[in-house]
């Protein structure tokens, strides 16, 4: 089977450049790898100028447009493959990341994505923890990532992670990733929308720790900084969990999600019971998170509602 890397990059040459090194390292060579590339991104279109393939057959897109879901799916429109390999610029596949997926790919015919765990380097730490239940949606909404920490064997999963996933070609056919999705850089939880629509559409998905990416999680350009609040970025963040959940959860199941995700939610999509337990330790923070997180859930219930009108 024929493989296609896809990576969307935007001002992390160095970063890339690990990246890039790590696929001409695996022991299954690279068919094609695109690089999605901004239209404004001067030091990484230097980068690649000077950079010498070798053994990797190069290809790069162009983007105008801000974010990974535009990104995605420019590089989608030139794939070639019979699988497509998707990972962040900071990150680096393990060599038998390729044999491995393919390997997957051609054992079992009825599976259209596979994920693995991404090993989290913090400086000279790595997250080490193990967690056995990974990439899944819970009856009342609530997911469960995890994939930086799973261990175990291959089982099927509901949610893979961006920095770490495939999917055959066949299985992909016209779908995209989700343009409702908000942000103007990573737009959170892009890849659970796309798995969902894999699901429903009757494809396995896969998720396997041995398949495996070292992740450095690199500075972001947008306004969304990781571990520091930002009320733009969580309102966009719930907006875009609230969108995707109301979209693949039945009647019955939508009702309990947004009765929960109100009245308790999680760390990062705050409800009111969350509101209280973090009130003590985070202060006044907590009132905008709160009310960032209301705010998206608003939005996407608006968003929803504006496609079942339309």
């Amino acid at each position: 089977m024929r493989n296609t890397v896809l990576i969307p990059t935007y001002r992390r040459p160095q970063d890339l450049l690990h990246c890039l090194s790590a696929l001409q390292a695996q022991t299954k060579p690279v068919n094609q790898a695109i690089i999605v590339v901004r239209d404004t991104d001067t030091e990484t279109w230097q980068f690649l100028n000077l950079f010498s393939p070798h053994n990797l057959p190069l290809q790069t897109v162009t983007v105008t447009q801000p974010g990974v879901v535009a990104a995605l799916n420019a590089g989608l429109a030139e794939v070639t493959g019979d699988i497509v390999s998707i990972t962040d610029d900071d990150a680096a596949p393990h060599p038998d990341w390729l044999q491995k997926i393919t390997a997957h790919f051609q054992n079992d015919g009825c599976i259209g994505g596979v994920g693995g765990r991404d090993w989290v380097h913090r400086g000279e730490k790595i997250e080490d923890s193990s967690c056995s239940i990974v990439g899944r949606l819970q009856w009342f909404g609530r997911v469960i990532g995890n994939h930086h920490l799973g261990v175990g064997g291959p089982r099927e999963v509901d949610v893979l992670k961006g920095v770490n996933m495939s999917f055959r070609t066949q299985a992909i056919g016209k779908l995209q990733f989700d343009q409702r999705m908000r942000g103007t850089g990573a737009q959170v939880h892009f890849e659970m929308a796309f798995t969902f629509a894999l699901q429903r559409s009757g494809w396995k998905i896969i998720y396997d720790p041995s398949v495996a990416v070292d992740h450095y999680p690199a500075q972001r350009f947008d306004e969304d900084q990781r571990q520091n609040f930002n009320e733009i970025a969580c309102t966009n963040l719930v907006h875009n969990e609230t969108v995707v959940l109301l979209e693949h959860l039945s009647p019955l199941r939508r009702i309990a999600f947004l009765f929960w995700a109100i009245l308790v939610g999680t760390r990062d999509c705050l409800g009111f019971v969350q509101w209280l337990r973090l009130f003590p330790s985070q202060g006044k923070i907590v009132n905008k998170k709160l009310q960032a997180s209301l705010r998206g859930r608003w939005q996407g219930w608006q968003t929803n509602q504006f496609k079942i009108q339309n």
